[in-house]
């Protein structure tokens, strides 16, 4: 039994939702999101709550029941609430700065690293060793951050590089004489 699945969703005030065959619509204040389930799964809808449940016992069913549940309640929070992603960079020299929907970054490399932001995210580059990723698709934001991040990983000596605000660097000691 799915410990996760067993729960359902409870939409916030001014977030609705509907289906359409396996497709789950879910509309609020900061915009739609939507996710087709697989046919392992039944998605009902009673009000102001969304329940998911398996369609017979095998291991997919099962597998697939948790991880609707947690896509459905995903969307619920994305279009209500939003998710974000700060990014913190440390570094002599390395800063990032918006120009347009290109975001700057100078990273120790012979050019500064134009990286351009998909439609869907909004990225904010409010001092210039504090990146913040905005959006409603949990999954774009997540993977947005991950490639700013990917530039620049932090090294475990001098904890140079793009990191994630609040996540530990296990640092190295150097070179002994």
């Amino acid at each position: 039994m799915s410990r996760i699945g067993k729960k359902s969703v409870e939409l916030p005030t001014g977030v609705s939702a509907s289906m359409s065959g396996q497709t789950i619509e879910v509309k609020g204040p900061k915009g739609t999101l939507s996710f087709k389930a697989t046919d392992d799964v039944t998605i009902t809808i009673d009000g102001q709550s969304v329940s998911v449940t398996p369609r017979g016992s095998s291991k997919r069913a099962r597998q697939q029941w948790g991880m609707s549940r947690t896509m459905v309640a995903n969307l619920a929070t994305g279009v209500s609430v939003g998710f974000k992603k700060e990014l913190e960079i440390n570094g002599v020299g390395y800063r990032a700065q918006m120009q347009g929907n290109v975001l700057k970054l100078a990273l120790g490399y012979s050019h500064d690293v134009n990286f351009e932001v998909p439609e869907g995210v909004t990225v904010t580059a409010a001092k210039p060793t504090e990146i913040i990723v905005e959006g409603i698709d949990q999954q774009l934001v997540g993977q947005v951050a991950a490639n700013i991040r990917e530039w620049r990983k932090p090294e475990p000596y001098k904890g140079k590089g793009i990191k994630y605000k609040g996540e530990f660097i296990f640092r190295k000691e150097g070179k002994k004489k």
